[in-house]
């Protein structure tokens, strides 16, 4: 059943994913007769380069798609920006396991657009694709050419680096107040390359358009999640017929700490999520025993937890700045000095149960607003409080309702 459920929530999220509403961003194209088209872009925020991108002429005109044989370049005002170039890109991997032995890239001619970081007497490119990470550039008017990084094996047991791309840079982007130490100490990698071209564009006294866009938050969120949940528990016991209790619904207070790291793609739609979280629940029930004997059966349930839910969120963004979001969590709980107890009026005492519960399911719905605050409804599917003993079998079920305060 558990199973079933989390199947069944991941297919929710992707298909709202499909279907969710991610704002159309004023932006433009050009298409292949050079015309200049203003319109909106729908902004995905990709991690890979794309082959094309949807865009729509007004806010309620249909979606369109054009693809690079469509469109030589096009852009998100103030965002990002894509040009097409027929370009030289070695594919070869860089994962240790695949590496060749050849010192050489392998260059292949393709059409691709790729991401523009800074534009002016020298410009940045980057592309990205499944793991394959490139950098081009070009000076003024001269033809896009790849940054040269290479990973190969020698001798079969060293991993040596080509790093002709300082030479590249070297010797193109010369200026009196570049030093040849800055070049030797250059790693092939987006922020060192991104602050090197500024360098040389201010060095030159020459004019550039960043498009390396600055993130409006972190990627970290620390949230405090009180709340309060519906919680219900049943037993049976498969010898006796005495113990088995269903107990009343029972409103109980929790209290979780939510740490949240966003993961920097997809405009940060995804997010993973751990939220240690204490809770405790309490309930009575008493029942004439049927037995002989008579009498009447007290249940007395004192259940307190630590929870360590583990998951993933998913956001759905809307126009005002605020959002909705979706939750699937694997819960790992943590039973502390929690007993279950049986009695009866003419006994003082019959015998005591040691609550340790089996891991569940979860799934969640809630809204955020303003970036601080926030409300969830959650669903913790049954869970077995009495996993340890082989005769009984407990059903524990939990409704939350959980707000939240984000700290930073």
């Amino acid at each position: 059943m558990g199973k079933q459920i989390l199947l069944t929530a991941l297919l929710i999220i992707a298909g709202l994913s499909c279907y969710s509403q991610i704002v159309f961003e004023e932006g433009y194209f050009i298409d292949e007769t050079g015309h200049r088209i203003d319109c909106l872009i729908k902004n995905v925020n990709w991690k890979n380069n794309p082959d094309g991108f949807e865009y729509k002429l007004h806010e309620n005109t249909e979606i369109k798609r054009t693809g690079i044989q469509d469109a030589k370049e096009f852009g998100i005002d103030s965002i990002s920006k894509y040009v097409r170039a027929s370009v030289q890109i070695d594919r070869s991997s860089d994962k240790t396991s695949y590496l060749d032995d050849k010192r050489e890239p392998v260059f292949h001619e393709e059409q691709l657009f790729l991401k523009v970081l800074i534009e002016g007497k020298a410009s940045l490119y980057m592309y990205e694709d499944e793991g394959v990470k490139r950098f081009f550039y070009k000076k003024e008017d001269s033809e896009i050419k790849q940054l040269v990084y290479k990973r190969y094996v020698l001798n079969d047991d060293r991993i040596i680096e080509n790093n002709k791309f300082r030479q590249q840079l070297f010797f193109d982007l010369k200026c009196p107040g570049i030093h040849e130490y800055q070049v030797e100490s250059l790693s092939y990698d987006k922020n060192e390359l991104y602050r090197f071209f500024i360098d040389y564009c201010e060095c030159t006294n020459t004019g550039f358009i960043s498009y390396k866009r600055k993130s409006k938050r972190d990627f970290f969120n620390l949230t405090v999640r009180p709340g309060v949940s519906m919680s219900s528990l049943s037993i049976s016991n498969y010898l006796s017929d005495s113990r088995d209790i269903k107990f009343d619904n029972s409103i109980t207070f929790r209290f979780g700490l939510e740490a949240e790291f966003i993961l920097p793609f997809n405009k940060n739609k995804w997010s993973v999520i751990a939220e240690p979280t204490y809770q405790n629940y309490r309930s009575e029930k008493k029942m004439e025993e049927g037995s002989v004997y008579g009498g009447i059966l007290t249940a007395n349930v004192d259940y307190k937890s630590i929870e360590l839910p583990l998951g993933i969120r998913h956001y759905f963004y809307f126009k005002n700045g605020n959002k909705a979001f979706l939750n699937v969590f694997y819960i790992m709980d943590y039973a502390v000095n929690s007993t279950i107890v049986f009695s009866r009026d003419d006994y003082s005492f019959l015998n005591s149960l040691e609550p340790d519960a089996r891991n569940n399911l979860a799934i969640g719905a809630g809204y955020k607003f303003k970036e601080k605050y926030c409300l969830e409804l959650r669903y913790q599917t049954e869970q077995d409080v009495l996993c340890r003993y082989i005769y009984y079998y407990s059903g524990y079920t939990t409704i939350s309702v959980i707000l939240g305060y984000t700290l930073f």
